[in-house]
Formats: structure tokens, sequence, C-alpha cells
């Protein structure tokens, strides 16, 4: 098998899972179509402001939830730790970007991808349980980056980061970011031998490392892609205000959960995909604007993407037995 060449591992049970998905895209399908039409009827909803506030949105939960489904296809559930990942890496670029934007966000991303490279290594090698090390890193992760802060907001020197928040042919740069995120994401995991490895070791990782597939490297290189896209998230996230803090990353990782499981992704891993993905964080993006909209408060919006979340959870598990 070449590196470009993807197969979707067999399974006894592909038929109901293929009838399975079928299921989920047409009721997550038409919740989004209803969705939508609340959203066109909703005052304010198609305002400028609205959608500039939107896409931006989308844009940083977006980066987050490839990273989550990178992690999640490999079986390991999900991390409690990419937002803060996402918020450390924000304040990193802010600090350096005196010495330019391409410098700070390369940083940013290197800092995004040791973080969880890390984490990808105990969990690989040791078969640590990974809602226990994203929980332990969380923890690491705010101390470090409180201590050395001293608790206080990194701001971004004069307009380094501009042009991430430049529009292009009318369209906002966070949102080409994006879009460029999704089309590699989407990529990576059916055209390439990684892709492959990652959805078969979701799958089934014994029958993985019988078929001599390193199982902890391929959980590493999914660490890594979580990385490299919460990374991106961070300098979107010091563009869009100017500095860098660890308040900015609460409740990353819930929209970026939300996002996954309603797209679709099977929360045991192996099935799934980050075009889902995109389908989930727009349904996640669009709801939270309109909760704001109607001006229901932080607790009540997390109730009902909570109620929304374990409905899909629900369906996943209705489509299986």
């Amino acid at each position: 098998m070449n590196a470009f060449t993807f197969a979707r591992p067999e399974s006894a049970s592909w038929a109901r899972t293929r009838a399975s998905i079928s299921m989920h895209t047409l009721v997550v399908g038409c919740a989004m179509v209803a969705l939508l039409i609340v959203a066109v009827l909703t005052p304010g909803f198609i305002s400028l402001p609205n959608l500039i506030a939107l896409t931006g949105t989308l844009s940083l939960i977006g980066c987050v939830a490839i990273g989550m489904t990178f992690i999640t296809l490999g079986g390991n559930i999900m991390s409690f730790c990419l937002g803060a990942t996402c918020a450390a890496a924000s304040m990193l670029v802010a600090h350096l970007s005196g010495g330019g934007g391409w410098l700070a966000g390369l940083a940013g991303i290197a800092l995004a991808l040791a973080v969880m490279v890390a984490q990808g290594m105990v969990i690989g090698l040791f078969r640590a349980n990974p809602l226990i090390v994203s929980i332990a890193s969380l923890s690491l992760i705010l101390g470090v980056a409180q201590y050395l802060a001293g608790g206080q907001t990194v701001y971004v020197s004069g307009d380094s980061l501009s042009m991430f928040k430049a529009r292009f042919l009318g369209v906002p740069a966070p949102l080409l970011v994006f879009a460029a995120a999704v089309i590699a994401g989407e990529f990576v995991l059916r055209f390439t031998r990684f892709g492959y490895k990652l959805i078969l070791v979701g799958s089934n990782p014994e029958a993985a490392e019988v078929g001599g597939i390193s199982t902890w490297r391929t959980t590493v290189a999914a660490y890594a892609a979580a990385g490299l896209f919460t990374g991106v998230a961070g300098i979107l996230l010091a563009a869009r205000y100017g500095s860098g803090s660890m308040e900015f990353g609460v409740g990353f990782d819930y929209s970026a959960i939300s996002a996954v499981l309603v797209g679709g992704t099977a929360i045991g891993g192996g099935q799934g995909s980050v075009l889902r993905t995109m389908f989930g964080v727009v349904f996640i993006a669009v709801m939270q604007s309109l909760l704001l909209l109607y001006g229901l408060d932080v607790q009540f919006q997390y109730l009902l993407i909570g109620l929304v979340v374990l409905a899909a959870i629900l369906l996943q598990s209705r489509s299986k037995s």
C-alpha cells in the first residue's frame, strides 16, 4: 500500500455501520435545516456584526474540533485540555509577537505540538487512561501558564498579527484558515497511510497490532495532529482578541467535543471524518449564536447544547444495537 492509498477497514458489521451513518446524517441534516430556518427568521442573525462574530467563533471552535476528531477517531475518546492548550499557545504567540507574526505563530504551534505529543506518548507507550491524562495535563497547563504569566493577560505587540484579522476578497482570514484546515485534515484521513492506520487502530487496536501497525506511534501521531490544529487555533485566538489569556480557552473543549459527536464521529473511535466534524461545528456555532441573540445565559446554553450532545450519543447507541 503506497503513502496515498486509503482503504476502509473491513468488518462483518459494515452494512449496519453504513446504515447508522445514513440515519445520523438524515437526523442531523433535518435538524440543521430547522436550525438554519430559525436562524434566518431571528432578528439580528444575518446582520454583519453577528455574521463576523459567528465566523470567528466557528473558526476557533472548528480548528480545535478538527484536532479532537483525530484523537476520537484513534479510539481515545476525547481530550479535556485542548482548550487550555489553545489558550497557552495564544499567550506565547502574544508574548513573542514583537518578533514578528510568523515567528510567534510557529512558536505557538510548536508549544501545542509539544504538549499534545507528550500526552500521546504517555497514552501510547504506557497505555494510560486518555481521560485521566488529559485532566492531569489540564491542571499542569493551567498551573504553569498562570505561574509564568503571573496571572496576567499577555498583549500582542503592534499589528504583527493583522494578517489573521484581514479579509481576502471579502472573506475573513480565520474562515479561510478553518477551510484550509478542514481540507488538510480530510485529505490526511482519506488519502494517507496514517489516516488508514488511525481508523484501523480506532476500530480494532488488537487487529491493528496483529497486522503489524504500531499502535503507539499512531496514537502519538494523532495527538500531534491535534496539537497542530490546536496551535493554529491559538494563533487565531491571539489575533482576534489582541492578547492571550488562559480564560480565552474556557468552553472550547466542550464545544469541540459537541461538534465532533454531533457531526457523527463514533465516541469509541474508528468511524467519522473531519468533513462531518465541520458540519457539527456549524451546527454548534449557529446554535450558540442563536442562544446569545435570545439572551439566554451561559448555564442555559450549556444545558441545551448538552441535550443535543446527549441526543447524538443516544442516536449512535441506538444505531449499534
